[in-house]
């Protein structure tokens, strides 16, 4: 099996897939580029902490396989009121956690209230909602303020996995943090219900995962899952030694493959090269207020300057340069295809020189006006995007000029303002469109990612469908937002990259979903 491209793919085809051979034990040694720190569904807030908590903790709901419902996880049967503020639960009977102790409501309450808990959890906001959490044996009630569209979804999220409420209170420690530094420490089963509890961890150098033998969920073969006796993972931050590793067999997977290297590894028939879909997006916010940072007109104010620069970009060139063509371009201005509502929007802003140039000319602007174009220093993909723009717009009149910054400094240039363009990407945390909708254009999330542009129509519609239970209806508004935001154009619009995982011929069940996480449960290894 050569290289697997799922692009075109569903994700329901890619995740509905069963373990092949059904084998049951071994352990997938799995190569990747960063470590996890600390792996608590209310306080893993990097990516590499946050693709992990599926494998140790279970939620009441979880995502379907295309990302665009909820099914029944934890609780077997779910309903929301006619009123849309109470969403009753039961829990399913029989529950256990990694320990053998079993599940009730209060571990719901327990856990639901510490993820809504603001002076805990940096993802509260996304269960803002909620007045109260009650339980009557297994049967849990979520009472919200106000109807919330998004509470479903938000119950299928990594952040309200239930924990193990008297294992956390026996816990070391005299606060929620130093509880749950103290559980993650202790690499012995206990406070999650996950298809593995975390058995070995060395900072920095490796983790391991061991199979929950109380797991819930049956497999193929009528047994429980998982089929794996364990996972193994190397921290192999060098992108050419996790190849290496892979090749020699010394690592079962490995993730973040270069996109420079895809090709060769498909070439290598021990190696199965997966691309994975995925809600990455890159883009460059365009800052649009009237002068910039040092009180000089901006001519980026001006949306037809901004338009023509998105014109003017030949996205197909970028991704054939950045990602070697393992890409493809944004067709929504504000979120990846595999979000729900995503609008096609095919071609957004086509490569169209003549059409870039009618659209400055009419703006007014001047032949040699220098914009500058804030990279991440060492970055080589920021580096070839810069000298490919700088390129594709000298034919517009664009002085491009570079400046290379850490990440720490972009970050605090987008929120002061103090930049003309700048590169930046995104991964959806949830499987709804509000979060990334919230961050690229509504005004009081986040200054629509630094840009300053603000549109009254579009927050209008943001604020309605936070509280639109009708789907047709808040799709609808959705939409309007999507064509209100290309019209503007506050960004560079410019691609979105898959999850490239290279695993070797033994392995089969591995997925990455759309949202990042690694999925471990179905996998087999055969030796």
């Amino acid at each position: 099996m050569k290289l697997k491209t799922v692009l075109g793919l569903t994700v329901a085809a890619t995740l509905a897939m069963p373990a092949l051979a059904q084998e049951r034990g071994g352990t997938l040694n799995f190569a990747r580029y960063d470590g996890s720190r600390l792996i608590d569904p209310i306080y893993a807030d990097r990516n590499p902490d946050i693709w992990m908590v599926g494998s140790l903790f279970d939620t009441l709901l979880r995502s379907s396989a295309d990302g665009n419902s909820v099914e029944p996880g934890l609780a077997e049967t779910y309903t929301v009121s006619d009123d849309g503020k109470t969403v009753s639960l039961t829990l399913r009977e029989g529950i256990k956690f990694a320990n053998g102790t079993p599940m009730s409501g209060d571990d719901v309450v327990f856990s639901l209230d510490r993820a809504r808990n603001p002076d805990l959890s940096p993802w509260a906001g996304l269960l803002g909602s909620i007045d109260a959490v009650t339980a009557d044996g297994n049967a849990i009630t979520v009472a919200l303020g106000s109807p919330d569209p998004t509470i479903l979804s938000m119950l299928a999220t990594f952040n309200t996995a239930i924990v193990s409420k008297a294992a956390f209170e026996a816990a070391e420690g005299a606060t929620d943090q130093e509880k749950s530094a103290a559980i993650f420490a202790a690499t012995v089963a206990g406070v999650g219900s996950g298809p593995f509890y975390l058995c070995g961890f060395e900072q920095g150098a490796s983790m391991d995962f061991c199979a929950n033998e109380n797991y819930w969920r049956m497999g193929a073969d009528g047994k429980a899952l998982p089929y794996l006796d364990a996972v193994h993972f190397e921290i192999i931050p060098d992108d050419a030694t996790r190849i290496l590793s892979l090749q020699a067999g010394e690592v079962d997977a490995a993730e973040f493959i270069p996109f420079s290297r895809v090709a060769e590894l498909e070439q290598e028939s021990n190696i199965n090269m997966n691309l994975y879909p995925s809600t990455r997006i890159i883009y460059s916010p365009i800052n649009t207020r009237d002068n910039r940072a040092d009180g000089s007109a901006n001519p980026l104010a001006d949306a037809r300057v901004r338009q023509a620069l998105n014109y003017g970009t030949n996205k197909e060139a970028l991704i054939g340069l950045v990602l070697h063509g393992a890409g493809q371009p944004m067709s929504s201005p504000l979120m990846a295809k595999a979000t729900q509502y995503a609008a096609d929007m095919t071609p957004l802003y086509g490569y169209d020189v003549d059409k870039a140039k009618a659209l400055l000319a009419e703006a007014g602007f001047a032949d040699g006006t220098e914009i500058t174009f804030t990279t991440l220093a060492g970055s080589a993909d920021d580096a070839t995007i810069f000298a490919a723009l700088q390129q594709m717009w000298a034919p517009l009149g664009v002085d491009l000029v570079v400046e290379q910054v850490d990440g720490a400094t972009r970050g605090a240039k987008n929120r002061s303002g103090e930049f003309d363009i700048h590169t930046y990407g995104w991964v959806n945390d949830v499987n709804d469109p509000s979060q990334v909708v919230g961050w690229l254009g509504h005004t009081p999330t986040a200054k629509a990612v630094g840009t300053g542009w603000e549109n009254a129509e579009f927050n209008t519609l943001f604020d309605e469908a936070a509280g639109e239970m009708d789907a047709e209806a808040r799709k609808a508004k959705f939409a309007r937002m999507q064509e209100l935001y290309a019209e503007a154009a506050p960004l560079l619009f410019m691609y979105e990259t898959p999850f490239a995982v290279a695993v070797g011929s033994a392995v089969e069940g591995y997925v990455q979903t759309p949202l990042g996480n690694n999925i471990f449960d179905q996998a087999t290894v055969s030796r």
